[in-house]
């Protein structure tokens, strides 16, 4: 058979006109407009702006922002496993006249708990061991195992009601980082990095970080759909840098092979794939070609990304010791905040270990030693060099932990379960107020008595502080209009935005 007939057959209708009369129009239009914007764009500043959009890779969609936007980017630091609100920053005062008494019915009112607490034939009261110290202008209560986070509190809005309805790890981080429990959602920064692109041609625009933790306990599993682009094509999916050894595999050419040799070979390459996409039209295919240039251009840019021979002593000794010990926390969020000055739009940060059944107070120092100076560092970093103004800071887990102790309780260890109907997270930075804090629990931090904020609430907000209108953000993917924020009722919490 004639290969030309044959390939004429496979087409589909929509391939036959993209490939003559449509197409052919679209080139007249170009030339005819060409001249004219050839001869504005030099004074219009419009049209400068739209070339200089026009020339980015990860370009944003038609009309996004939504609105001026408080913040241009994200950094989210997510402690994987659930950290205890009850011994960070739910103050409890009374409930030390409460230590090893039941937990009354009331409080519980039925709700279900894990298999792990179950079973236990009571449910002792664990207050928390650690002192409590109010600090900064705002007066926030925090503990004594965050002493330098304490430290930026007047730029922290505190939630301390948020809740999910989750109740075990994999459903509860994927329904925080994609705001549904079942899988195959996209995610918060692949949500962001579809909508409003990046900055950056050099560098993905949603990077993911996974460094190590101290704790004994085993930690939890990661999965890939916490940074997954779902439905979304998959160059929005999070890219993410290794903790050890080279952060992106293969990223070097092997010996012999020079740029110029890479750059032929790409060339030819995406020729082959052009060739491809124009017999099936398969939008994966420049997918393909889009990340393969980009995965070029990432043999210059990622060398000098983590190099830090550039970072003053004053910031080195800012993010304290570990920062210089490839991997940690530490450098971690010091390589969070220079991808962030370089334009990627998204920058998350999964720190494991929090799952805290057992031997809590134990633990949570190693994490807490871990995080606290770090975190605290890239806040004030951030404003040292005038982008806090515009760049969001997250900071929580998938849920809290009870108030009650799993296992045996003594005055000095505990453990405490899974905990959904109320917990604390943190923000601060581009688009909510500072040194606030927001919503109130029971005496035994375990219902939400003021002010709850859920998960499709909190991250409707996270969207407008970005600049998006989260009920007009929508993706059609099986015949539905999806969302981030889901179907369920989901607002802006105004009350803690600048």
């Amino acid at each position: 058979m004639d290969p030309i007939f044959q390939h004429d057959l496979l087409q589909t209708r929509r391939q036959f006109f993209g490939h003559t009369g449509l197409r052919l129009g679209g080139l007249a239009l170009a030339g005819m407009l060409g001249g004219a914007r050839a001869a504005t764009s030099a004074n219009n500043p419009a049209i400068a702006a739209a070339a200089a959009e026009a020339s980015r890779i990860h370009p944003a969609l038609a009309g996004f922002p939504h609105f001026a936007p408080k913040a241009k980017r994200l950094i989210y630091l997510h402690m994987n496993g659930g950290p205890s609100q009850l011994d960070l920053f739910d103050y409890k005062p009374k409930l030390a006249e409460q230590f090893d008494k039941d937990l009354p019915d009331s409080i519980r009112n039925g709700q279900r708990i894990t298999t792990m607490t179950s079973g236990q034939s009571r449910l002792p009261v664990a207050p928390s061991m650690f002192k409590f110290e109010q600090h900064g202008k705002c007066g926030m209560w925090v503990s004594e195992l965050l002493p330098k986070i304490s430290e930026i509190v007047d730029e922290m809005t505190l939630v301390k009601t948020v809740n999910t309805t989750a109740i075990n790890h994999d459903p509860a981080c994927t329904f925080v980082m994609t705001g549904s429990e079942v899988p195959g959602k996209a995610s918060l920064g692949s949500w962001l990095s579809y909508g409003l692109g990046s900055e950056s041609n050099d560098l993905p625009a949603f990077v993911v970080l996974t460094p190590t933790w101290s704790a004994k306990a085993n930690a939890q599993a990661l999965f890939t759909r916490m940074w997954s682009s779902g439905f979304l094509s998959t160059n929005h999916t999070g890219v993410a840098l290794r903790a050890v050894g080279d952060p992106v595999l293969f990223v070097q050419n092997p010996p012999g092979v020079g740029t110029g040799d890479r750059r032929t070979m790409l060339d030819a390459l995406g020729q082959l794939n052009e060739l491809n996409f124009q017999r099936f039209a398969d939008p994966e295919i420049h997918t393909r070609i889009s990340q393969y240039e980009m995965a070029f251009r990432m043999q210059r840019s990622v060398p000098e990304l983590t190099d830090l021979s550039g970072e003053d002593a004053a910031t080195i000794e800012m993010y304290g010791p570990d920062v210089k010990k490839p991997g940690t926390f530490a450098a971690s969020a010091l390589l969070a905040r220079r991808l962030a000055e370089r334009g990627v739009r998204v920058v998350q940060v999964l720190h494991r270990g929090w799952d805290q059944h057992g031997s809590l107070p134990s633990d949570i120092r190693l994490q807490c030693g871990d995080v606290d100076q770090a975190t605290a560092a890239l806040v004030k970093d951030l404003k040292l060099r005038g982008m806090l103004d515009d760049t969001l800071v997250v900071w929580g887990g998938e849920f809290g932990r009870t108030v009650y102790s799993q296992g045996t309780l003594t005055k000095s260890n505990y453990g405490r379960d899974h905990h959904p109907r109320c917990f604390s997270m943190w923000m601060a930075g581009g688009g909510v107020k500072p040194g606030l804090v927001y919503g109130e629990t029971d005496d035994f931090s375990y219902n939400a008595v003021e002010n709850p904020v859920s998960l499709y609430d909190l991250n409707a907000t996270i969207l407008h502080c970005m600049g998006i209108d989260h009920s007009r953000f929508t993706y059609k993917f099986q015949g539905l209009d999806q969302r981030l924020t889901g179907v369920e009722p989901a607002k802006v919490v105004k009350d803690i935005l600048a």
